[in-house]
């Protein structure tokens, strides 16, 4: 297979410019410690980077108790928990409603594990003994006869949004049967830390979803146990918590926001360090990923309210792309990524690729890269003098197999801003699904000289 390298030429001589450094295998880059499962294992994105990472960058930006880390791209939270284990303050930015639930759960440790193993088994039975009225056990196959007509569903708004099949109608109707019995209690500050618990169980038992680069269906399983996984990450999450509580006072902050805007989020604060892994220009649509349990618990309802969070992200893929975007308009002057855009507009082009979405590959390319240059030139005025910046990003070849270098276009778009290129770090190397080669993940290191 032809991978079309566009590979710019660097020209920052001034630059400390240390490329493809190779530390690691991928085997070591890529495993967690069990020591390191605690709080980050609660639930987690397949693929994200480690909490090692985070650490060893920590301490090479020497980050302590004293400092402020900032992650504008936070996901389910690895940077901020792993700040946090280790007593230093951090905030996170997150546009999307299941993740930035996710972060926000994972850092609050002021709950405590025995109340909340005996409130979630309140729960349980609560909601065993409803799905006993209609003759259902949790357990798959103890079921023998019930009413079809009476299983639960969700409104067909909320249904549209789902992949179909994602989840079955059985195993659906007594997640609702036990959404109800956690929010029955008006005044259960275990809430969210029960329903984290369910949002697990939803993508790694209930449902038929399965996770590799992008989000597809596995087998289609007629019924699930819902209540028995449930409890099972309930248990794991107040574990988890009583070994963490000599750091609960550590500041932790997360924020549902757009990370082209920092300063209007953060204000007057001011940040010592930042590690963050923002989305890489491809066809991912990151909304998909967390549909299922977005939905169920109550965090998108409908096609409008989605639509609306699309708009407060880098736009990664075409189906994030609205007529109005102007992000490309800060890298007008980028020749090296003018010329990329180019060559997949000339390679749709040469392919006879007419749809609506290949028609957007090269814009879509030319808007993340502009809101990246967004978001740094953001972030300047909340940077103190000296400040470190590690951003984990990846090669692409998505749009029509044209290799997209992003680590070191993001170093040439840092570099035009202002800040200093310090290096560009090897961290594992992936298989591309649409040309099998190997590309890298790095990390692009910069500093703020101020």
């Amino acid at each position: 297979m032809i991978i079309y390298d566009l590979r710019p030429v660097i020209s920052m001589a001034h630059v400390n410019y240390t490329l493809f450094r190779f530390p690691k295998t991928n085997e070591e880059a890529n495993r967690i410690d069990p020591s390191d499962l605690p709080i980050h294992d609660w639930y987690r994105f397949v693929l994200s980077f480690p909490p090692h990472l985070v650490r060893e960058y920590m301490e090479k930006f020497g980050m302590n108790d004293r400092s402020l880390v900032l992650d504008p791209f936070c996901g389910t939270g690895t940077t901020i928990v792993e700040c946090k284990k280790n007593g230093i303050p951090a905030i996170g930015i997150e546009a999307l409603p299941m993740p930035h639930f996710a972060s926000v759960v994972k850092t609050d440790w002021e709950i405590d594990p025995e109340t909340l193993r005996h409130h979630a088994k309140q729960v349980a039975e609560r909601a065993i003994t409803n799905l006993q009225k209609n003759g259902i056990q949790d357990e798959p196959g103890v079921t023998k006869s019930y009413d079809h007509n009476g299983l639960r569903v969700l409104s067909p708004e909320s249904q549209r949004l789902l992949l179909k099949n994602s989840i079955s109608p059985l195993p659906l109707h007594k997640t609702l049967v036990l959404l109800d019995s956690i929010r029955l209690d008006r005044e259960n500050k275990f809430r969210n830390h029960e329903l984290l618990a369910l949002a697990k169980a939803l993508v790694t038992t209930i449902g038929n979803l399965k996770f590799g680069p992008e989000v597809g269906l596995s087998t289609i399983k007629p019924d699930s146990p819902v209540i028995r996984p449930w409890l099972a990450n309930v248990e794991t999450i107040a574990r988890d918590l009583a070994t963490v509580s000599r750091q609960i006072n550590t500041r932790s902050l997360i924020y549902q926001e757009d990370s082209r805007n920092v300063p209007l989020i953060l204000q007057s604060k001011v940040v010592d360090g930042v590690f963050t892994s923002p989305p890489y220009p491809n066809e991912k649509d990151y909304t998909r990923t967390t549909r299922l349990e977005s939905v169920l618990l109550g965090l998108i309802e409908n096609l409008s309210e989605l639509r609306g969070l699309k708009k407060n992200l880098i736009r990664s893929n075409t189906r994030s792309v609205y007529k109005d975007d102007q992000d490309d308009k800060w890298i007008l002057q980028n020749i090296e990524i003018q010329r990329i855009a180019a060559e997949i507009e000339r390679r749709r082009i040469e392919l006879g690729k007419t749809s609506g979405f290949e028609r957007l590959y090269h814009r879509v390319t030319m808007l993340y890269f502009g809101g990246m240059a967004q978001h740094l030139a953001s972030l300047r005025s909340i940077l103190r003098p000296g400040a470190f910046l590690g951003y984990v990003v990846g090669d692409q070849a998505s749009y029509l197999r044209v290799m997209i270098r992003t680590g070191e276009l993001i170093a040439q778009i840092a570099d035009s801003l202002g800040y200093k290129v310090e290096s560009i770090d090897l961290f594992r190397t992936r298989l591309a699904t649409a040309t099998g080669e190997q590309l890298r993940e790095e990390v692009v290191v910069l500093r703020w000289p101020g």
